[in-house]
């Protein structure tokens, strides 16, 4: 995960704003169909909602131009428009996993505005994409306008500068990449393949490391400096990006890009504990605390090796959380109780008696972490052992359960959200262990996922 490892301001580290307006032009879930004027009643199914929700998070800001990304948390998060590249990856993807011409709109309409943040860079002309975008205007806490749309009066992407996420993460690129092939191999259209080879030359050129452990290294910060971390997660992510670059160039040189990629992630194996651990601060010693779920459930996706894919049975033995009103700092209302995992092993022992961030509340160590628990839902219904198909449905239905009746009345753009629509990325504030915090505000990434997990679609599938 994006500065899992350093200090750099990751995707995560402030939990963010966004979604927003009425159901009108949603794309419905797999399998269902609904006209785009229908309001989205109470009785339609969870994947319904969850697609309505990622349709107002793109479509919340219809005054700013049609090139345009979903902002990424609801306004309450306090990111305004924040859209976080690797949460519009994510939402793109989804978006495929329909399998419908909706569907494809929506994907071909965000790949389209990746695109243009690729070659409309206000700094750069070199592949990249940046953290974060802002997606349409707002008022800063210092008092000063963010006035624009994604795209700028001069034509240039709108980075996100006043929250400091213009750095490059490895993780967010190979995201981006994903989405782009994948759309490249839906549609045939050559502009996505060649976004994603970009992205592809941009991390062989500012990641790739010949230190002892090896893989590619972390990205770079605002100021254009390498970082030195080299994360278990980006390289998990290479396996599947440069793979697929293989696969639609035929170019055999991703091959070998893939194969280095995999080498790091498998040297991070702790086979007596069946884990991976989160990567090397120096690309010498392995960082052996905090371990976290997404390392455990994107290598399954990715790497399908039978022998590595007990390290989802670490994350469901040892990740495992029930949040409920009784717990320390919970803040799920009375009768209700969610289960899940959480973000790491360190979140597990969190101070509950201290704020997770200034200006933060406390933890609860037992917060759900909903876009990792539907990231392990489709590793389990992916694996597909005995028990797997269960536990996955119990999983899915407690982020259903969350989806309805957690996150009442947030906004996006100040608009009310489609009733009961959209995923919360926590139960209840979580300390992750790695310099910030998880909040109950619903997000396009965890949404993303559980959509993903419902259509039992893989993403790093090659």
């Amino acid at each position: 995960m994006t500065g899992r490892q350093g200090p750099a301001l990751s995707r995560r580290s402030l939990i963010g704003a966004g979604l927003g307006i009425s159901a009108a032009g949603l794309t419905a879930g797999p399998g269902q169909a609904f006209a785009a004027d229908r309001p989205v009643a109470r009785r339609v199914s969870a994947p319904v909602r969850g697609y309505a929700f990622l349709a107002a998070a793109m479509d919340a800001y219809p005054d700013h131009g049609d090139i345009r990304l979903a902002q990424s948390y609801t306004d309450q998060a306090g990111l305004f428009s924040t859209a976080f590249t690797y949460d519009n990856a994510l939402a793109l993807l989804a978006h495929l996993a329909t399998r419908t011409p909706a569907g494809l709109i929506r994907a071909k309409a965000l790949g389209d505005a990746l695109l243009h943040a690729q070659n409309h860079d206000p700094a750069h002309d070199d592949g990249r994409l940046r953290q974060a975008y802002n997606t349409g205007p707002y008022t800063f806490y210092d008092g000063s306008p963010q006035p624009d749309g994604f795209v700028r009066a001069d034509g240039t992407a709108n980075v996100g500068t006043q929250f400091g996420f213009t750095g490059t993460a490895v993780g967010d690129m190979a995201w981006a990449g994903i989405a782009l092939g994948a759309l490249a191999h839906r549609t045939g259209a050559r502009r996505f393949l060649d976004g994603a080879v970009r992205i592809g030359q941009w991390i062989e050129r500012t990641g790739r490391t010949d230190e002892p452990l090896g893989g590619y290294k972390f990205g770079v910060d605002g100021a254009n400096q390498r970082l030195p971390f080299t994360s278990t997660e980006h390289n998990t992510d290479l396996v599947c990006l440069f793979g697929r670059l293989a696969r639609l160039t035929g170019d055999r040189v991703w091959l070998e890009r893939r194969g280095r990629a995999e080498a790091f992630v498998r040297r991070m194996w702790e086979p007596s504990g069946g884990f991976f651990y989160t990567g090397t601060n120096d690309g010498v010693t392995v960082n052996k605390s905090p371990v976290p779920e997404d390392t455990q459930t994107w290598t399954h996706l990715a790497l399908t090796s039978r022998r590595h894919s007990r390290s989802l049975d670490w994350a469901v033995a040892e990740l495992a959380v029930l949040d409920h009103s009784g717990r320390t700092n919970s803040t799920v209302p009375v009768g209700q109780s969610y289960e899940g995992v959480t973000f790491s092993s360190a979140s597990l022992l969190a101070n509950e008696d201290a704020p997770i961030a200034d200006g933060r509340p406390k933890p609860d160590r037992n917060g759900v972490w909903f876009e990792g628990t539907a990231h392990l839902a489709l590793a389990l219904r992916d694996r597909g052992r005995p028990g797997d198909e269960a536990r996955a449905r119990r999983l899915l239905a407690s982020i259903e359960r969350a989806q309805d009746l957690l996150g009442d009345g947030q906004t996006v753009g100040g608009r009310p959200l489609p009733g009961r629509s959209g995923v919360v990325s926590a139960s209840s504030p979580l300390d992750t262990g790695f310099g910030f915090g998880y909040y109950p505000y619903r997000h396009t990434g965890a949404t993303a996922w559980y959509l993903m997990a419902a259509a039992r679609f893989n993403p790093l599938r090659v």
